[in-house]
């Protein structure tokens, strides 16, 4: 198995870190000068492979969700790894997409002519080595590849144990489809059969990685966050609030909080906590049709009379602060927008934060005041999501403030470089 590799040969590990990451840097190089049309090329490629290797994809994906299954895994973590024909063919729109979308690298930011002749440019260029750490989650080894191909990058992926099969199959498909293009099959290299051990160099291989995005439960990110040496970009927990103002109408709000809980609870876009104004007047039949939809309502003092005879339980200082990822809902009553927006801030991951209402003041509030990295009026979170937003796909949705918040697509993948061109100019 991946992950028995003994301690005594973390010296071997690291060196094989260390040759799959210059072979990345020679690939990234070559992708860096690769064309838009090469690129699109490349990734209709990949999604040709998929389509056409639906077979051997499911039966890796079969063989990871029995051992999964075998090995006690919950059914939120089973979700994610599930792979079946629908999300295959989500897989190949979201190729097609990011073929659709213009090539940010050599996308000019800014630019002038100085007084002394000197013209500059500001422009995109690719990071050139990306690795990725993620768990249970094969899509996202399609996503991360495509996404770090158009954006000129090369892309070391773990994809974790949970996954192995399914990775295994996926990566080789896409090694197969960049070859077939004249584009090198090392852009795109697993590290899973070096398993945890491979993880931990990955992290530690400063100066061989540009960066490191780590996709996946809060253990996971922190440690990354806490352990590597490579210059990492967070991606973080989604635990996601709603607000349920007043002036929310129960046409507006049930279908909203109900899509956003139950759509695919194993996701970080799905909402964890319900904050419900106290003189809401549709509260009550927001939570029965949550609670008729099977979700588990976790509730304050206040909320507990509201949900009387639904599905409750009653809510302690844990579940404010809880990610589910299941059929569960943290429930408050709150006085004011004003005691939803402490809450929230308080409580909030930095992910995504919605209000219902009808009130332009307070939704005009809310946008202003909440610092997450996506704000939500009158809407499901559930579209905090680099497809849903014409991104094409996402690497992860980074909740930082650094050059990367949010969902991460082609921009966020890139960096700049400037160019200044002179005619002979010194400096006085």
């Amino acid at each position: 198995m991946t992950d028995t590799i003994t301690e005594t040969s973390a010296t071997d590990v690291e060196a094989a870190i260390a040759a799959k990451a210059d072979r990345a840097r020679t690939a990234s190089r070559v992708l860096a000068q690769a064309n838009r049309d090469h690129k699109d090329r490349a990734l209709g490629a990949i999604g040709e492979k998929l389509d056409s290797n639906r077979a051997a994809i499911l039966e890796g994906n079969k063989k990871d969700l029995e051992r999964g299954e075998a090995n006690g895994t919950s059914q939120a973590l089973l979700d994610r790894l599930r792979l079946d024909d629908a999300r295959i063919d989500g897989l190949i729109s979201a190729l097609e997409d990011l073929a659709g979308l213009p090539d940010p690298v050599g996308e000019v930011l800014r630019g002038q002519t100085l007084p002394n002749g000197l013209r500059l440019r500001q422009v995109h260029v690719p990071l050139g080595v990306v690795g990725a750490i993620y768990e249970a989650r094969p899509n996202v080894t399609v996503d991360i590849a495509g996404i770090a191909l158009k954006s000129g990058n090369a892309v070391l992926l773990r994809g974790g144990s949970a996954a192995e099969e399914s990775n295994k199959v996926l990566i080789g498909l896409i090694r197969e489809a960049l070859e077939g293009v004249g584009l090198p099959a090392d852009s795109v290299q697993g590290i899973d059969e070096l398993g945890r051990p491979g993880a931990t160099a990955l992290m530690g291989a400063r100066g061989k990685v540009d960066v490191l995005v780590p996709r996946g439960g809060r253990n996971l990110i922190q440690a990354v966050v806490k352990n590597a040496s490579v210059p990492v970009i967070e991606t973080g927990e989604g635990n996601v609030h709603i607000f349920l103002d007043q002036s929310a109408t129960e046409e507006l709000a049930v279908p909203i909080v109900v899509n956003a809980k139950t759509h695919r609870t194993s996701v970080c876009n799905a909402a964890e906590t319900l904050l419900v104004h106290k003189d809401s007047a549709v509260a009550r039949e927001v939570l029965t049709k949550l609670s008729d939809a099977g979700v588990r309502l976790h509730v304050d003092e206040r909320a507990a009379e509201l949900a009387a005879g639904l599905n409750t339980v009653p809510a302690t200082d844990e579940d404010w602060a809880t990610e589910y990822l299941d059929m569960d809902i943290a429930v408050a009553v709150v006085d004011s927008l004003d005691a939803a927006m402490d809450h929230i801030r308080q409580y909030s991951s930095g992910h995504t934060e919605a209000i219902l209402t009808n009130d332009l003041a307070r939704s005009e509030r809310f946008v202003r005041e909440i610092d997450s990295a996506a704000v939500i009026v009158n809407a499901s979170t559930r579209f905090t999501d680099g497809g849903q937003l014409g991104l094409g796909a996402e690497v992860g949705i980074s909740t930082q403030k650094m050059h990367a918040r949010g969902p991460m697509g082609l921009r966020e993948l890139t960096t700049t470089k400037w160019i200044i061109q002179g005619d002979g100019q010194i400096r006085p």
